[in-house]
This record gives structure tokens, C-alpha cells and sequence, in this order.
């Protein structure tokens, strides 16, 4: 039961092109926005469209995966775990950010 104290598997969209980065010893990272979309009736019967938008990052084989054959709008899988992490900016603010690091990666659609 170890491995299923911080996992996360979502379908969505990629709302963006991915950011790809070199490190120094050559190791990829991908970064993406991924869109997950889920659709209700509110108390009046009306059709609602819920999308969230999630940050994830995927590193070596993975990142270069999403460097050759991900784009805007293409339909994926991801597993991963998430991620919190701070950093400061250039004014001194400190800011926090929730990711998902991808360990999986299913291409799904055309």
C-alpha cells in the first residue's frame, strides 16, 4: 500500500506548448499546463463545464517524450505524485506551487 499513499492519474488537454529545459549535465525537464474537464447538471438542470488546471513536470525519458510529440491541445494520461514546493521571486515574495511529477505518460486521441 506504500505506493499508493501520494499518487495522482489524470486525463486532460495540454493547454499550452510544453517548456522544455536543459539542465547542465543534460538531463531534460518538461513542464506543462494540463486542463481536466468534468461535466455537471446545477439545481436549475443546466449543463456545467468544470476545467482545472494542472502543473506537471516530467524529467529525462519522460521530458523528452513530451519534447517530441506533445503539443497544445493534444489528449494525454499522466501518473505521477504531487509535488509542493516554494520559491522566492525577484522582489523578495516568497511564492508556492503545487505540481504533479509525471512518472507515466499514455498519448490518447488522433
Amino acid at each position: 500500500m506504500n505506493a499508493l499513499k501520494n499518487k495522482v492519474q489524470l486525463i486532460g488537454n495540454l493547454g499550452q506548448d510544453p517548456e522544455i529545459v536543459t539542465m547542465e549535465n543534460g538531463t531534460k525537464l518538461a513542464k506543462f499546463s494540463l486542463a481536466t474537464t468534468e461535466s455537471y447538471k446545477n439545481a436549475k438542470g443546466e449543463k456545467v463545464d468544470d476545467t482545472q488546471w494542472h502543473n506537471i513536470v516530467a524529467w529525462g525519458k519522460t521530458a523528452e517524450i513530451v519534447e517530441n510529440y506533445l503539443t497544445k491541445g493534444k489528449q494525454v494520461a499522466v501518473e505521477g505524485k504531487l509535488t509542493h514546493r516554494s520559491y522566492e521571486t525577484k522582489e523578495g515574495d516568497k511564492r508556492y506551487i503545487t505540481e504533479i511529477r509525471c512518472n507515466e505518460l499514455l498519448m490518447l486521441g488522433k
